[in-house]
């Protein structure tokens, strides 16, 4: 974590002498603010291939339409990159992966090919990791080195479905899901009370009935060598919750388990508007136990003093309109549900809204409507069809609005490298899911441009927690300069950036933020000036200059 540097007054007494206070540094830790992180979000078999050896598992062969199976992509691929220093670079301090558990092991055959459920969200067994993206050891590594690097893990969570019906992969039994009706969309009701698409089995999240685990699953278990220890686990979580062991929380049960294993940070939960609200309070409930648990069990391993995160994804939600979703019979805040915060799709549409008109909406929203919550913003996403900027042709203003932007940032994989989100022959989603252009990073020199700016503005986002989650005020209108100011128990923060300014030398206005003689950084350029009255001059090669307090 970057150090910052407060003077805290002390007073020395000498008896034989009258000695003046003297001012003594003291280093304080920025501190991790998940409404002001910046959230690394990545397909897990699409990042990196860490482990060649894991590629193909259950006979995963047959020939898919482009883009629908399995690359590669694995745990021990994030954990190289954690290693290297990418995300570090980047400023990321908080990755959440796709869904890791085990996917049905057949593929679907939906006319244009086959696919695979490289995705993770065709579950097939919740307690399981994928083969093809590793083992629980390799989870283990890869928690462990990220949080040495501080660095959070959100895992993605799916109580909603299970994954498909297929040769290879049975129903689940009719007391676990429903298969009609297909959601219509069109009020609360055809909204929850149905199967997201056809077949894509629903799990009865409503009910309370008490029910076995599939046979299916108990005879994979068996043969697995671990039956006896589910069946024992399970008991064991029933008899202290006094939970009926109902579908859903024998799945919030398993999901819990990788809390309690290997202390992941939070879960990003898919498909909320599909399932009743009171299911994710529930799930963070268990959820909130597990994490306990694991701090107090592990003591030395433990960050911060935040609770477990919960995002969701409730589709189509809108933070401009208003906070609660509104189903057209029915409106419901998630907030009230355990979420700390939800995905906002409405960021991305803020397409040729001033830099100073987005940055004050979403200041306001968050410090009034929202205040104590967060928002996760995004450009780009695995399955929204209309991306910021799909041909890539304004990957630095793409960066600007989004790590500039007031709220928790979602950095998809390859928006800092402008990944190529328009691939021939793909069908849908698949377009916005090729693997990670490493090479690309590695041998041209305009990606390796557009990422230098990503880098420098998400490390400038991560040092200062004032840009995420402080208030912003603009100080110029002509050139854009704003401040954003933040403070909370022994912390505070404060900085100044101005856009759109011209190359080489530049008078920037200061306001009254910083007093006359305070010595500063631009984080961009490296280059210190002085506060002068109320402006400084700075001489840079740069449109932008991101200003600091030197320490």
């Amino acid at each position: 974590m970057k150090l910052v540097v407060v003077y805290i007054l002390c007073i020395v007494t000498c008896f034989s002498c009258n000695k003046r206070a003297k001012v003594l540094p003291v280093k304080v830790e920025v501190p991790f603010i998940w409404e002001a992180a910046n959230l690394y979000f990545l397909l897990t078999d699409r990042f990196n291939n860490g482990d060649q050896a894991n590629d193909i598992n259950f006979n995963r062969t047959k020939e898919t339409a482009v883009l629908r199976g399995f690359k590669g992509g694995d745990l021990k691929g994030i954990t190289q990159k954690i290693n290297e220093g990418y995300f570090t670079k980047l400023g990321v301090n908080a990755i959440w992966m796709t869904p890791i558990v085990e996917q049905i092991h057949g593929g679907m055959d939906e006319g244009t090919g086959v696919t695979y459920g490289f995705h993770g969200y065709w579950t097939k067994d919740w307690t399981a990791l994928d083969p093809n993206f590793g083992t629980k050891e390799d989870l283990k590594i890869l928690v462990e080195t990220a949080h040495k690097n501080g660095i959070r893990i959100v895992l993605d969570a799916v109580i909603n479905h299970t994954g498909p019906v297929t040769q290879k992969d049975a129903v689940w039994p009719n007391e676990w899901v429903r298969e009609t009706p297909t959601c219509q969309f069109k009020d609360y009701d055809t909204n929850v009370n149905c199967a997201l698409v056809t077949n894509l089995p629903d799990i009865k999240t409503e009910s309370q009935q008490n029910i076995e685990i599939p046979s299916f699953l108990a005879e994979k278990w068996k043969n697995e060598g671990r039956l006896e220890q589910e069946i024992s686990e399970l008991e064991a979580f029933f008899k202290k919750t006094g939970y009926p062991k109902a579908p859903r929380f024998y799945i919030m049960k398993w999901l819990a388990d990788y809390i309690l294993d290997f202390g992941i940070d939070g879960y990003r939960c898919d498909t909320v508007k599909h399932t009743e609200p009171y299911v994710w309070k529930e799930f963070k409930e268990v959820c909130n136990t597990a994490f306990d648990t694991w701090k107090t069990n592990n003591p030395e391993k433990v960050l911060d003093d935040n609770s477990f995160y919960l995002v969701g994804e409730v589709y189509h939600y809108n933070a401009s309109k208003e906070v609660s979703y509104n189903y057209g019979d029915k409106k419901v805040n998630y907030y009230n549900y355990g979420f700390n915060s939800l995905i906002n799709f409405d960021l991305k549409n803020d397409k040729t809204s001033s830099y100073e008109s987005l940055f004050s909406k979403y200041s306001n929203l968050l410090n009034n409507e929202y205040k104590g919550v967060g928002l996760l913003n995004y450009m780009t996403s695995h399955d929204d069809a209309h991306p910021f900027d799909k041909p890539r042709e304004k990957p630095f203003e793409t960066a600007n609005r989004l790590l500039l932007c007031p709220g928790t940032a979602q950095i998809y994989y390859g928006d800092e490298s402008a990944r190529n989100l328009i691939v021939e022959g793909t069908i849908g989603d698949a377009t916005l899911r090729s693997f990670m252009n490493w090479e690309q990073i590695e041998t041209d020199s305009k990606t390796q441009e557009i990422l230098v700016h990503w880098q420098k503005l998400g490390q400038f986002r991560k040092n200062h927690p004032a840009i995420g989650a402080g208030n912003h005020q603009m100080i110029s209108a002509h050139p854009y300069i704003f401040q954003r100011t933040f403070s909370a128990t022994n912390f505070k923060d404060k900085v100044i950036v101005a856009l759109d300014v011209a190359k080489g030398k530049k008078i920037i206005q200061v306001g009254t933020l910083f007093p006359k003689e305070t010595r500063l950084v631009d984080a961009y350029s490296g280059v210190e000036t002085t506060v002068l009255n109320k402006m400084i001059s700075i001489t840079t090669p740069f449109n932008m200059v991101l200003l600091e307090e030197k320490k």
